[in-house]
C-alpha cells in the first residue's frame, strides 16, 4: 500500500489473528504518521497512526471533540437531536461543567472502597458457574453480569432491568445500526433513566443517580441532562468492561505462559501490571477517537486544515514500536501504564479507576478459583465483534 491511496476505514482484522489490529493499519503506521482515509459517508479525514502524535493532538486545544461540528468524522450517522452520548462529545467549558458533576464517585479513593463489594460479586458468580452445567457461555454467565451488577449498584439502577439496558446498549454500539434504530434505543434508555431520576427526586438514596437528582433539584442540571448522563454511564459502565473480561480471558487462555503468571502468583502489583498490559494489547475501542481541527495544525510534516477530521487509532498506537518495543507480544510484566486505551487528556475515560478495579478482581480470582478453565470450542468457532464500536466476543464457551 502506498500513501497516495485512500484506504477505507475501519479496516478489517486478519483472519486467525483476532487480538491484533488490522494489518493494513499497522502497515500504514510503518509508512507514514498521517494519511487520509475514507469513511462510510465518503469523507476523508486524517488517520493519525503513531502514539506520540496521537497524544499530542488529544491534548491540543485546537482540536475539538464536538461531534456536531462540520468535519467531525462520525463513525455512523448521528441521531436527530444530538449525539445521545452527553459530555464525552462536547468541548470545554460545557464538557468540564457536566463531567465534574459525576467525577466524585470515580475517584481512586472512592473506587477502592468498592473492592470488597466487587469481590463478593465476582465470587458469587464463580460459585454459580461451578455449581452449574458445563460448557457455559462465559459472556452471558460472568463477563456481562460482573460490570452490570457493579454499575447498577453504583448508579442505583435495579439489576432486574439489566436485560432491557443491555439489549438497547447493543443497538447503540453496533456499527451497522440504522440511525433511526440507534435514536430509538437512545430515547428508550433516556426515558428509562429520566423515570429513575424522577423517583430519586422523591426518594433519594446513596447512589450516583440520587446525586444527579439533587443537582436537578438545585437547578444545576435539567432532568434531560441528568438522564443523558445516566445513559452514558450505564452503557459505558458495563459494555466496555464486559468485553475486556471476556476478550482478556480468551487472550490469556491462548497464551498459557502468561496465564500461569496470574494463576500461580498472588502479587497485587503483578495483577495491576497484567491489567494495563491487557488493556494495551487488546484495546477494545474499535473505531478510534474522533476529533476535528478548529485551526490549522502543523504536525508530523503535514498541515491539518481547520475543519478537517482526525481519527486517533489507539489500537495501533498501543502497538507502536517507538512507544512499546515488541508490542505485538503479550507480556504481563511489561510496564504498559502509558497506553492510550482510555484516551488521553481532558476527555480520557472517567470510569477508568472502576474498570481497573473490576479487571483486577476478575483476573486475580477467576483463574485461581477455576485453574482448569479452558475454551470449549476452537478459536475459529468463537464469534468476534467485528461489527461493533467496542471489540470483543459475542460468546465464549468454556469448560473446566
Amino acid at each position: 500500500m502506498t500513501t497516495t491511496e485512500i484506504p477505507e476505514f475501519p479496516m478489517p482484522r486478519a483472519a486467525g489473528c483476532p487480538f491484533d489490529p488490522p494489518p493494513a493499519a499497522r502497515a500504514l503506521q510503518g509508512e507514514t504518521p498521517l494519511i487520509r482515509v475514507r469513511l462510510w459517508d465518503g469523507s476523508t479525514p486524517w488517520l493519525v497512526t503513531r502514539y506520540a502524535d496521537q497524544r499530542a493532538l488529544l491534548v491540543d486545544s485546537r482540536v475539538s471533540a464536538d461531534a456536531t461540528r462540520p468535519g467531525y468524522p462520525s463513525p455512523a450517522p448521528l441521531p436527530k437531536g444530538g449525539t445521545g452520548f452527553g459530555f464525552i462529545l462536547m468541548d470545554d467549558p460545557e464538557h468540564a461543567r457536566l463531567r465534574k458533576m459525576v467525577t466524585a464517585p470515580f475517584t481512586i479513593r472512592r473506587v477502592a472502597a468498592l473492592r470488597p463489594a466487587v469481590q463478593r460479586i465476582v465470587d458469587d458468580l464463580i460459585d454459580e458457574l461451578l455449581a452449574g452445567p458445563k460448557p457455559v457461555d462465559l459472556v452471558e454467565a460472568f463477563a456481562l453480569p460482573v460490570p452490570s451488577l457493579v454499575i447498577c449498584e453504583l448508579l442505583g439502577v435495579p439489576y432486574a432491568d439489566h436485560g432491557f439496558f443491555q439489549d438497547h446498549s447493543k443497538v447503540v454500539v453496533h456499527r451497522d445500526t440504522k440511525p433511526e434504530e440507534r435514536a430509538a434505543a437512545l430515547r428508550a434508555l433516556a426515558v428509562y433513566l429520566d423515570r429513575l431520576v424522577g423517583a430519586k427526586l422523591g426518594q433519594p438514596a446513596d447512589d450516583l443517580l440520587s446525586g444527579l437528582a439533587a443537582r436537578v433539584a438545585a437547578g444545576e442540571l435539567t432532568r434531560p441532562e441528568a438522564a443523558q448522563m445516566g445513559v452514558l454511564l450505564l452503557v459505558a459502565g458495563h459494555e466496555t468492561t464486559a468485553n475486556m473480561i471476556a476478550l482478556g480471558t480468551l487472550a490469556l487462555l491462548e497464551h498459557p505462559d502468561q496465564l500461569a503468571l496470574l494463576r500461580e502468583g498472588g502479587d497485587p502489583a503483578l495483577v495491576a501490571s497484567a491489567v494495563e498490559e491487557l488493556l494495551r494489547y487488546l484495546n477494545i475501542t474499535h473505531n478510534g477517537r474522533r476529533r476535528v481541527a478548529l485551526e490549522d495544525i502543523r504536525i508530523a510534516g503535514e498541515t491539518i486544515r481547520a475543519g478537517e477530521g482526525l481519527i486517533m487509532a489507539s489500537d495501533i498506537a498501543n502497538r507502536d514500536p517507538a512507544a512499546f518495543p515488541d508490542g505485538d507480544r503479550l507480556d504481563l510484566t511489561r510496564d504498559a501504564h502509558r497506553h492510550v486505551a482510555f484516551g488521553f487528556g481532558v476527555h480520557q475515560c472517567l470510569g477508568q479507576p472502576l474498570a481497573r478495579l473490576e479487571l483486577q478482581v476478575v483476573y486475580s480470582t477467576l483463574y485461581r478459583r477455576i485453574p482448569t478453565l479452558a475454551p470449549a470450542v476452537g478459536l475459529g468457532e468463537i464469534p468476534f465483534k467485528h461489527d461493533g464500536s467496542v471489540y470483543g466476543v459475542y460468546e465464549l464457551p468454556v469448560t473446566w
